[in-house]
């Protein structure tokens, strides 16, 4: 006569199969938690970004130096006005005269008709993003 049922062993192993499973989905959710969060920093920051570049391109040219060395927490929007509900973040901006044949090489200012706009975005002293542009004096 045959028992019906299972052995020791053998519900042993499905244990720590079923354990493996679950360990494997809790680790998959804590790291797409995570990746989420890395997400929503890395959109805030391209915000934060693009709001700084309207800022200068809104900004006459003869006043980008103005925002040399300018560091804004809570950063500022397109209007120039602080953007409160970002108070983590912080806009580094700087403002560089080019050659005016060699966009890579930094000039002294006035030296050329234009500038290199660089803005940094940071998060709790770690650096998100950061991007250049060319602003040109076209008067």
């Amino acid at each position: 006569m045959k028992k019906k049922g299972f052995t020791l062993v053998e519900v042993l192993v499905a244990i720590i199969l079923v354990g493996l499973a679950i360990a494997s989905l809790v680790s998959a959710s804590v790291s797409h938690t995570a990746i989420n969060g890395s997400s929503a920093d890395l959109s805030t920051a391209e915000f934060l970004l693009e709001q700084a570049k309207e800022l200068t391109i809104l900004t006459e040219y003869n006043l980008l130096d103005n925002f040399d060395d300018a560091s804004y927490s809570p950063p500022k929007g397109a209007d120039g006005q602080s953007l409160t509900g970002f108070s983590a973040f912080t806009q580094n901006i700087t403002v560089q005269n080019v050659s005016n044949t060699n966009f890579g090489l930094v000039v002294a200012d006035g030296a050329s008709n234009f500038v290199r706009v660089t803005v940094t975005i940071v998060l709790n002293s770690k650096t998100i993003t950061s991007s250049s542009w060319i602003r040109a004096d076209i008067d």
